[in-house]
């Protein structure tokens, strides 16, 4: 009866153990979902990879982030120095304030399999497995976590995790953490996030200022 009883309890604990992995998915697929625009706060560190000889460094930098699905987003660095990254639906604009240069890209071809294209894209899931592979992680932090790795062998990335929690208003993303294929490693953290917001067309609408040197790659 004990060894029954042991073995039970232990299945018990798999299933319960299970059911909490497959809820980071569904809440990622919620929040695709139901969240169809938002603005927060975001902190940002990037660590370049360790080198022979080097030690791996640390940037970090802060700002607000802005966006309306499908594709449309805005971040705005205001630390430690001024940028304004802009996808306007069409293009991707990169306006460095300091060197007053803009850059323009096509924004699907700029973004592809971005952590960009992943928060202000997809619809749901669905829309992401088209380009992703997604697996549950065990909960860290605090927070349910979904890793999303692109299915094309040559993507600049290796690998977004994305880590999510409910609040009483519905589902927040907390951080994205992203490792790209030369090893180095950027972590999103967003905070204050107000979601399903009316946000003004004229925030993804980028204008470059007159005299500003504009640059098509």
């Amino acid at each position: 009866m004990f060894k029954l009883r042991h073995g039970l309890v232990g299945m018990l604990a798999m299933l319960a153990w299970t059911a909490a992995q497959a809820q980071a998915t569904q809440w990622l697929d919620q929040y695709l979902r139901t969240v169809q625009s938002g603005r927060a706060q975001f902190v940002q560190a990037v660590t370049s990879p360790a080198r022979e000889g080097r030690v791996a460094r640390v940037k970090n930098s802060s700002g607000i982030f802005e966006f309306q699905r499908p594709g449309k987003f805005r971040f705005v660095y205001q630390r430690p120095y001024e940028q304004w990254l802009v996808a306007d639906g069409k293009t991707l604009w990169l306006y460095d304030l300091d060197l007053q240069q803009v850059t323009a890209r096509p924004q699907a071809q700029a973004l592809g399999t971005s952590p960009a294209a992943l928060l202000t894209s997809a619809q749901g899931v669905g829309g992401l497995q088209k380009d992703f592979e997604l697996q549950d992680l065990p909960d860290a932090e605090g927070l349910s976590w979904v890793q999303a790795t692109p299915r094309a062998v040559d993507a600049p990335l290796a690998s977004v995790r994305a880590g999510l929690r409910r609040t009483g208003t519905g589902i927040e993303l907390v951080r994205l953490d992203v490792l790209d294929r030369l090893g180095q490693r950027s972590v999103l953290t967003f905070s204050a996030f107000a979601n399903n917001i009316e946000l003004p067309a004229s925030l993804f609408v980028f204008q470059p200022p007159p005299g500003v040197d504009v640059i098509r790659p």
